[in-house]
């Protein structure tokens, strides 16, 4: 069995959105419901945490230097120079209680990201092209979450936890259109809410599984290969970092209860974790605006 190992103590009340950076070996995740991201190099053990001002869904790379996030409020870039924060889009600023969620970066350097308007299905996918134009791709989701790509760039792969679901789409990769959506994984009840993934090179899916207590990987046709078992009730998310990209982080959440009674049982409750599950993940693309 794959053991896991504590990466850092963060003590995150939602850590979500791991991405690793291949130029500067680096890992970075939010903290959403903080408004905040981390950015740790595990060679040396710095660590540091950035506050934007508001709840912070996901985040990726850009081409051009700095990030792309997803916020309460919409589309955004981050300058690492100055440390400020400007909204490119805010296609739900007019909706109550909306807010983004989890996202990805395709291989074109288009920016995916969803949102959850209070557990309702209002939620929308969205696409942030490289000429800032949005797109919406996706309605009626209740909480958007995990998003992925096949190796061969044919299907994408999209999490809508409350209905336990990740769906499939065939995946155009030069308009960035998805169609045909099916059921690829379905989680039985009692066995954790799918959170984020991320696919590794052998077309294989990670999910992390809220209120499971572990990450389960499935072949591409949706079956269960293997599980890695984490001692902590929530797990948020993962992705695969290190110099091969064969460590795998897995990014968890004490929940919003307290956080001193949590720790008592789950010591390792809002840190960062990795296991070395013996295959490699792919690099994660930037932004191409």
């Amino acid at each position: 069995m794959t053991e896991v190992e504590r990466v850092i103590s963060v003590d995150n009340e939602l850590g979500e959105g791991p991405v690793w950076n291949v130029d500067e070996q680096t890992l970075y995740w939010v903290n959403i419901s903080r408004g905040a991201f981390h950015r740790l190099q595990p060679a040396t053990g710095k660590h540091e945490r950035f506050e934007i001002g508001m709840s912070l869904g996901v985040l990726g790379f850009r081409a051009s230097g700095g990030l792309v996030m997803a916020t309460q409020r919409g589309l955004a870039f981050w300058d690492e120079k100055t440390h400020t924060l400007t909204h490119v889009a805010e296609p739900e600023v007019d909706i109550p209680n909306s807010r983004f969620n989890d996202g990805a970066m395709d291989r074109q350097g288009r920016f995916w990201a969803g949102t959850a308007v209070n557990g309702k299905e209002d939620g929308t996918l969205y696409r942030l092209d490289a000429d800032l134009s949005v797109h919406k791709m996706e309605t009626g989701i209740s909480c958007s979450n995990g998003i992925g790509w096949s190796p061969d760039n044919k299907i994408m792969y999209y999490t809508d936890s409350p209905f336990c679901a990740i769906y499939a789409y065939d995946f155009d990769a030069v308009s960035g259109e998805i169609a045909n959506r099916r059921v690829c994984i379905h989680t039985p009840e009692g066995d954790g809410v799918p959170d984020g993934l991320t696919v590794d090179s052998e077309g294989f899916i990670w999910s992390a599984r809220w209120d499971g207590w572990k990450v389960s990987r499935y072949d591409p046709q949706g079956k269960l290969e293997r599980e890695i078992k984490v001692p902590v009730r929530f797990v948020t998310s993962c992705a695969f970092g290190g110099e091969q990209l064969d460590t795998l982080y897995i990014t968890t959440a004490y929940g919003g209860e307290s956080l001193a009674e949590v720790k008592k049982t789950q010591p390792w409750a809002g840190d960062v974790v990795k296991a070395y599950p013996g295959v490699k993940g792919l690099p994660a693309p930037k932004f191409a605006g």
